[in-house]
């Protein structure tokens, strides 16, 4: 299975993800992708077996995942202080992949109806959707 991480500003939660997916599917592989090379570097230190940095690279990866994990803002244009661009954003929404998404509810997007969880929860959670949709795919 092609998971796909994409995340911004300091890649805090994308290396969470990361480091999460690895140890529950050590086979998998992640590739991890930045708005910026912060985040970058950040997920390839929590182990993403590639990494890449930018929009071109968030566009190109996005039609090749099979699963995206990401904080919502990767599907709201000019989301994470304006690091996530629309073509980001479109590429994401429409990638055929399945999206688990991270409801943070930071700069100026909040989303409601949703608990207050911590982002280690929401990454276990996000982990937990994972292997539902591995368990779909046969995986």
């Amino acid at each position: 299975m092609r998971i796909l991480v994409i995340d911004a500003q300091g890649g805090g939660i994308g290396k969470l993800l990361v480091s999460a997916v690895k140890k529950a599917f050590p086979g998998d592989v992640v590739t991890a992708v930045g708005a910026n090379s912060a985040a970058s570097s950040a997920m390839r230190k929590a182990g993403a077996d590639c990494t890449a940095t930018g929009e071109n690279a968030v566009v190109v990866n996005c039609r090749r995942a099979d699963v995206i994990l990401a904080p919502i803002g990767v599907v709201i244009a000019d989301a994470m202080l304006g690091e996530i661009t629309p073509a980001m954003a479109l590429a994401a929404g429409q990638s055929p992949a399945k999206r688990i998404l991270l409801p943070i509810g930071h700069c100026d997007n909040m989303v409601a109806g949703v608990g207050e969880l911590s982002v280690g929860q929401l990454v276990q959670a996000a982990v937990e959707q994972l292997r539902a949709v591995r368990e779909e795919c046969g995986q």
